[in-house]
């Protein structure tokens, strides 16, 4: 009754655990790579038993115009004998699940990268970064020099994407402190709502809603909100995080850092 009345099944609550549990590894500052395959192996292996033991199997039932069930249709031989029907086979959570990746989807993240990983061999990106930055390059995070920052980080991050322009800057200063990082990822995460094309999330968004006809998620629409909402959280984000933060202004690989 309690589960009825709340929504909360057994499932849900193990689901819920699993999560808690992700997230508490991710917090202690086990590898995000490990952690995340893990708890999507649990996840699907819970959906897989519950599927399989717990969920009733679907019934194909058919209606007649008043709503009435009708009788299973009877298939005959060539010599007038009745065709018992074939046991259906139950779908496996493999099928469900290879069913609903969106491969287009996918295809343009590998792309995606691929071209980042490429043009990253290239040296362009850095000679850009660097050349834009002009002075600021070698304090890129000290007021002022830092507002620029995340305004380069922003306009990179909407012209391919906040996801593959990080990848980029982790070539481009592969010493960085880690309180440069937390101003990378600020930037490139917020900046990236600025266009359609600056987020994943968005790009998400817009190819689900085509799924299913809804094509008015457009760049049109999206930038009366998000450009004054973007740039108004970017700036007032970056203002304080240069005041109150806890990352370390040192670089590990340098040997910058006391141990």
């Amino acid at each position: 009754v309690e589960e009825a009345a709340t929504g909360w099944s057994i499932w849900s609550k193990i689901q819920v655990v699993v999560c808690v549990l992700f997230l508490t590894a991710f917090a202690c500052g086990l590898d995000v790579c490990v952690v995340s395959i893990v708890a999507g192996a649990v996840l699907m292996v819970i959906a897989s038993y519950k599927r399989q033991h717990f969920d009733p199997r679907p019934e194909h039932v058919e209606y007649d115009a008043e709503g009435n069930i009708m009788p299973p249709k009877k298939v005959y031989d060539m010599d007038g004998n009745e065709i018992e029907p074939e046991e259906e086979e139950l779908v496996t959570e493999s099928e469900t699940t290879l069913t609903e990746v969106d491969y287009g989807l996918l295809m343009l993240f590998i792309g995606q990268f691929v071209l980042i990983g490429s043009f990253d061999d290239t040296g362009v990106p850095q000679a850009f970064f660097f050349k834009t930055m002009g002075g600021c390059a070698d304090q890129m995070t000290s007021v002022p020099c830092v507002y620029w920052f995340v305004m380069v980080v922003t306009i990179l991050s909407n012209l391919a994407s906040n996801v593959p322009v990080v990848q980029m800057l982790a070539a481009t200063f592969p010493f960085a402190t880690p309180y440069d990082w937390i101003q990378v990822s600020f930037s490139a995460t917020i900046g990236g709502n600025l266009t359609m094309l600056g987020s994943a999330a968005n790009m998400i968004v817009a190819f689900q809603a085509a799924k299913v006809g809804d094509r008015t998620f457009t760049s049109e629409r999206h930038a009366p909100f998000g450009i004054p909402s973007t740039l108004g959280a970017l700036y007032l984000g970056t203002f304080i995080l240069t005041l109150v933060h806890f990352s370390p202004e040192c670089s590990v690989k340098l040997g910058q850092c006391d141990e």
